[in-house]
């Protein structure tokens, strides 16, 4: 199977505002600021759809300026009750990450921060390239933590806010070959209890962990590792992804960017320091 092929089966569908998750809550209002990084494809650009669904103003920011460009058509061509506005930042660099919070507090009162960017590299520890370690590190575990701090002074100037930490199943469980993602996975679990232990209730901070999305990152990525395992890429996907869950099927980016916009929800007060685990059972059950 072709990587085009892989994307036109195992990639993300188009979303539409009846995937949309709609919650009443009196802080989801266009004076009010989300920004959603990684916002320029998968979960990120979905959560960026489905917060603007709930009538937020969403600030987006990216690496991949088309992704971004992409975002702001579908959300113009959905009409969204919200509105989306970008920013092109590098989250490896500090006066970048500060331009960019700056840059979405000019849109309202920054309230809601998803750290979603992420990037895989898989090869096992005794090859594993350092360089790709410390970018990961940087990227998935620094900047959550460089942002939240940028982010914390408008939050209390707002009268709180809330932190969303995009997890993984590989933050509860970790499989051989991808130490950066499992190490940083796990971090971010405690950067989001330390989040809640400081926050006092006001500032909240969660995580959300998802087994498999259907994103073009893990779409792209499926002809490889078919190759590499001697299987065909439905075998990678309903054997060797899917084998351990419960639910036989991948998630949509939507339903995760759901978890999301009820994480920052009204109905999620309690929710301060846990995770929302979306796997299908796969850290959960054994068999």
């Amino acid at each position: 199977m072709s990587v085009e092929e892989a994307l036109e089966k195992y990639g993300p569908s188009e979303i539409t505002p009846d995937d949309i998750l709609t919650v009443d809550d009196p802080h989801f209002t266009s004076e009010n600021v989300a920004l959603v990084t990684g916002a320029g494809n998968g979960i990120g650009y979905a959560t960026s759809l489905c917060l603007a669904g709930n009538g937020l103003t969403v600030v987006g920011t990216d690496m991949d300026e088309e992704g971004l460009a992409e975002l702001e058509a579908r959300a113009a061509e959905l009409d969204l009750p919200g509105a989306v506005a970008t920013v092109t930042g590098n989250l490896t660099d500090d006066e970048d990450i500060e331009r960019i919070v700056a840059e979405a507090s000019e849109h309202g009162q920054l309230r809601y921060l998803a750290n979603i960017a992420g990037l895989q590299t898989i090869a096992p520890i005794k090859e594993f390239p350092m360089e790709k370690y410390d970018l990961m590190q940087d990227v998935m575990l620094r900047a959550p933590l460089a942002l939240t701090k940028e982010c914390w002074p408008h939050f209390e100037a707002g009268g709180g806010g809330a932190v969303g930490n995009m997890c993984s199943v590989h933050g509860h469980i970790v499989t051989k070959e991808k130490v950066a993602y499992n190490t940083v996975k796990f971090g971010l679990r405690g950067q989001t209890q330390s989040i809640a232990a400081e926050g006092e209730g006001d500032i909240r901070g969660f995580s959300v962990s998802t087994a498999y999305v259907k994103t073009p990152l893990v779409a792209k990525q499926l002809p490889d590792s078919a190759d590499s395992r001697g299987l065909t890429v439905d075998e990678v996907v309903n054997d060797v992804m899917l084998g351990p869950t419960r639910v036989k099927e991948m998630m949509e980016p939507y339903e995760v960017g759901n978890l999301f916009v009820w994480g920052f929800s009204k109905h999620a007060k309690h929710l301060n320091g846990g995770d929302i685990t979306h796997e299908g059972g796969m850290s959960l059950t054994y068999e």
